[in-house]
């Protein structure tokens, strides 16, 4: 796939572990352990100096008895070779022989439990072979937690985890990054990622998925106005948003889009509420609610649908032509919030980006009789997410830690933020309206999916201007200030 976004493949651990298996059958096992486990035992002496000193530092390991537990041996050893004090818990009460042996001449030592004192806990317990049930052990809570490819007891393809996994503030993963390290739980799970290239190379498929590269600056790829544009070149985008009840969903959608960048906004909404939006931003085009949608989509670009729209027929049915008329016209349509329960009526194309949560994947999967999504959210929401793409035909964007982004007969996309103050009411109608301007202003050198991964980037890149903590001390509308910057 080629992008003009900074993309990153994506494998299942099966995957990875085809990709292994010429070069275990050609003997090169051993050169792909130890490859691997020094990655590993770089990435905690880089961890080491950054804490302060790594001579009498102390590392211990939580050891399996395959070869995860072979890797994080290994990396012991290295680490013990450089002055580090370390020790090893053998979970399984063996270990792969030959690391073992290399730990014990080096002078590590095998204990009975993690010492409390620890400074680092490598968790080598279980691979991405691993399959069945975990239950997680108490690890001391000042050690920093290093998982070896991926923490023990998530499941490499798809994050999920049967029974419990230990929580690790980083991952090194081996030969390529894993589905599972990004998808569901895992997601969770794994905190900052690290990949070691051990040689895989052409051995490796067609990647799951693509992820949005976490040193990218969002704002690095967005196209700004050029000198010859005007109002409606640079693109206008159509906002239905907004009730009696909700009259702040319009504000912030209206606000993001603004503020994000974009030639014009129309805000279609009742009195109210187009009252309200003009008195914060006099210079949005207020329609009459239930305005013919051809006159209101004639000079649009992009369209935004449903945030806070709330359950009143009326408004629901205005919503209804207005995505109608955009599918007519082949406009990119964010479908948000209460219009999301509109689609089990209306017939989609890529250009229609619907954004549902959790929550609201699973009533829309139900509503559209598609039971293997329903489940698969639970499991899978790579999978999930695919299966409503095609079930509506619509482009899909799945909230979450890691957000995903398929697209009928295209690959997945995903971007993983770290912007934890982000669950807060309002932050999706803000994304809604951040989608809106990219999609309006951008479309002429990104697909909707891509569009809508470099949207959700600058929306993530917001919370972490105003909230550089990750403390969550803001409100959505304070996104504004971080989109502007």
């Amino acid at each position: 796939m080629t992008s003009a976004l900074p993309l990153l493949p994506v494998y299942t651990g099966d995957q990875v572990r085809a990709a292994e298996r010429p070069l275990l059958e050609s003997g090169q096992g051993p050169e792909l352990m130890r490859g691997a486990s020094w990655g590993l035992a770089a990435a905690v002496l880089n961890l080491l100096r950054e804490r302060g000193a790594v001579y009498g530092a102390r590392v211990a390991g939580l050891i399996g008895s395959g070869n995860n537990g072979g890797d994080g041996l290994w990396a012991l050893t290295f680490l013990r070779r450089r002055g580090v004090e370390a020790t090893a818990v053998l979970a399984r009460g063996r270990a792969h022989q030959e690391a073992l042996q290399a730990f014990l001449q080096a002078g590590g030592r095998v204990v009975d439990e993690i010492p409390g004192q620890a400074d680092v806990v490598i968790d080598a317990v279980l691979g991405t072979g691993f399959s069945g049930e975990f239950g997680a052990p108490q690890l001391p809570e000042a050690a920093v937690v290093i998982a070896c490819d991926l923490p023990s007891g998530v499941d490499a393809d798809t994050g999920e985890v049967r029974g419990s996994a230990p929580a690790a503030d980083h991952t090194v993963t081996f030969g390529g990054l894993k589905l599972g390290l990004l998808a569901g739980d895992g997601g969770h799970l794994s905190g900052r990622l690290h990949t070691v290239d051990i040689g895989l190379g052409d051995h490796l498929p067609t990647p799951r998925a693509q992820l949005l590269s976490p040193d990218w600056d969002p704002a690095s790829s967005w196209r700004p106005p050029q000198s010859t544009d005007h109002k409606y070149s640079r693109g206008t985008v159509h906002v239905l948003a907004g009730s009696p009840q909700y009259p702040g969903a319009a504000q912030l959608t209206v606000g993001a889009a603004l503020n994000t960048g974009v030639g014009m906004v129309t805000l279609e909404a009742a009195e109210e509420v187009r009252h309200q939006v003009l008195a914060a931003s006099p210079e949005v085009v207020g329609v009459a609610d239930g305005a013919g949608s051809e006159d209101r989509l004639e000079k649009a670009r992009a369209v935004v649908v449903g945030p806070g729209l709330g359950d009143q027929a009326a408004q629901l049915e205005a919503a209804s032509a207005t995505i109608d008329e955009a599918v007519r016209r082949a406009l990119p349509c964010v479908v948000d919030a209460s219009a999301l329960t509109l689609v089990p009526e209306l017939t989609l194309r890529t250009e229609v980006l619907l954004t549902p949560h959790v929550g609201e994947a699973r009533r829309l999967a139900q509503g559209l009789g598609l039971a293997e999504a329903d489940e698969l959210l639970s499991s899978d929401p790579v999978a999930a997410a695919e299966a409503l793409a095609e079930g509506t035909g619509a482009t899909v964007l799945l909230k979450g830690a890691t957000t995903v982004i398929a697209s009928p007969g295209a690959e997945t996309l995903l971007h993983r933020a770290q912007a934890p103050g982000l669950a807060t009411a309002g932050s999706g109608d803000v994304l809604s309206g951040v989608l809106g301007a990219v999609l309006a202003t951008q479309q002429d050198r990104l697909t909707v999916a891509e569009g809508a991964v470099l949207a959700v980037g600058l929306h993530a890149q917001a919370a972490q201007r105003v909230d550089p903590n990750g403390q969550g001390r803001f409100g959505a509308s304070a996104l504004m200030a971080g989109l502007r910057a």
